[in-house]
């Protein structure tokens, strides 16, 4: 329910992780670590082992280039998978002035190339491409031994992300450029909840059908029916 990533705190990322990883069979989860909990090693070492430990995850997600090096270093020497996020970053889209293209330009596209490959450097095992020219994204997935997962980066990323309630059609009000809608359930679930609330209304719903009955009254009402 937030406008942006920048509200969420640990506390919440751990307890949605923990509910998703109860379901688990085969799924890889990955944790975002939320704003400001890994500015340093110092902070992101207990709260990477929160998210996995307390949350279930498999392994951290942080955003940022090279200036995030130094972290992804000491979080893998201390066994924790940490998948890399590069081009639009979330939690610095007051930064960048708001949810705007990264990467357009020759001075920005060797920002992130060079980012992508520090990052390579680093340890990450996965990078997130977000938010930058299809070009730029296959162009940097060419250049890794890793792979890159895309959202709004076109087709030559090794994989791609959208967001579940997105990609179903349940907000309206959310239509980026790189958003396809597989399906449009938000006006199924408005149809079904105007229905429902019909029935109530004219007291068609609950139904016999939908109605818990007493058995051993209802056999002693039949009996009498018939004279027994």
């Amino acid at each position: 329910g937030q406008d942006s990533t920048i509200p969420v705190r640990l506390e919440h990322v751990i307890y949605h992780c923990q509910a998703v990883s109860r379901g688990l069979r085969r799924a890889h989860l990955v944790a975002d670590l939320p704003f400001m909990t890994y500015y340093d090693p110092s902070v992101a070492l207990p709260n990477a082992a929160r998210l996995m430990a307390e949350g279930g995850a498999h392994a951290v997600k942080l955003e940022g280039g090279r200036e995030v090096c130094g972290v992804v270093e000491a979080l893998v020497a201390q066994g924790v998978p940490v998948m890399g996020h590069i081009g639009l970053t979330p939690q610095s889209v007051h930064a960048m002035g708001g949810h705007k293209i990264q990467g357009r330009g020759n001075q920005a596209r060797e920002r992130l190339l060079a980012d992508a490959q520090a990052l390579q450097d680093a340890g990450v095992y996965c990078i997130v491409l977000e938010g930058i020219p299809a070009e730029l994204a296959a162009e940097i997935s060419a250049s890794l031994q890793i792979p890159t997962i895309g959202i709004g980066a076109g087709a030559g990323c090794d994989g791609q992300i959208l967001v579940l309630y997105d990609l179903l059609g349940l907000n309206d009000d959310f239509a980026p450029k790189f958003l396809k809608k597989y399906a449009e359930l938000g006006a199924v679930v408005r149809e079904a909840l105007v229905a429902y609330g019909d029935e109530v209304r004219q007291r068609t719903f609950p139904s016999e059908e939908h109605s818990y009955t007493d058995a051993t009254r209802t056999s002693r009402n039949n009996l009498k029916a018939v004279g027994q």
